[in-house]
């Protein structure tokens, strides 16, 4: 490998790296230069090492030689995007071929070397996997926030009508709510805003989030509003 500057540290330069190499001057070369850029790295020489590895610690990516000692490095790279699949997986080796390209990429791995390759690429390969790994996390994290809060409006309307459908029942509660306001809801799953609407006979807001209301539901608000103009 050639000697080439130390690249500034960035967010992804912390991730744990699993450098899967049986060649032991490839692996201390590998484990020397990515722990110079700021990673944590730990080394395997065989599949089942690397495996067992693993499986006590989290890894972010795995540096994946294909030619080991006790199995083939194809069969790891299925194995650890079965179970872990949120590690990337860079492959390196000194047999390449296009039927392993090939093969690799399917099964999930981010990027391929061929043997001998420098330093800068292996820092650029692992750079790029590891973002990818942060945009597909990010991704997910938005996804996961823009399901909560159609979950949250669905909970926010079912709370909303359930309140307006006691009070129109249950004149006990109906004079709680009157007299106490926001404190008789307590029981209820309702977000601040909910709680004023309610309490105050925000229609504007009630149609806005929960949306048309029967004439029993508006039974409370119409009264709220009367008592405000009384």
């Amino acid at each position: 490998m050639n000697t080439v500057e130390t690249l500034t540290l960035t967010r992804d330069e912390t991730a744990n790296i699993l450098v899967m190499e049986d060649e032991t001057t490839v692996a201390k070369g590998l484990e020397m230069v990515l722990s110079e850029a700021g990673y944590q790295v730990a080394l395997a020489a065989t599949g089942h090492s690397a495996l067992d590895t693993m499986f006590e610690k989290q890894f972010d990516l795995l540096v994946a030689d294909l030619r080991l000692p006790d199995m083939d490095g194809m069969d790891v790279i299925k194995l650890v995007k079965q179970k872990w699949p949120d590690t990337e997986v860079v492959v390196i080796t000194g047999y390449s071929s296009v039927n392993s390209v090939v093969t690799s990429m399917k099964l999930g791995a981010y990027d391929y070397l061929a043997k001998p390759f420098s330093e800068d690429q292996i820092k650029e390969s692992i750079r790029c996997a590891l973002g990818m790994k942060e945009e597909k996390q990010d991704l997910a994290h938005k996804i996961a926030e823009r399901v909560e809060t159609e979950e949250d409006k669905l909970i926010q309307k079912r709370e909303v009508i359930r309140v307006l459908n006691r009070a129109a029942e249950d004149t006990d509660f109906w004079v709680d709510l009157m007299e106490h306001g926001p404190i008789a809801l307590d029981e209820y799953r309702l977000s601040h805003e909910a709680r004023a609407a309610i309490t105050s006979g925000d229609l504007n807001w009630i149609n806005t989030h929960v949306g048309e209301l029967t004439q029993k539901q508006l039974m409370f608000i119409f009264k709220r509003l009367e008592r405000e103009a009384w």
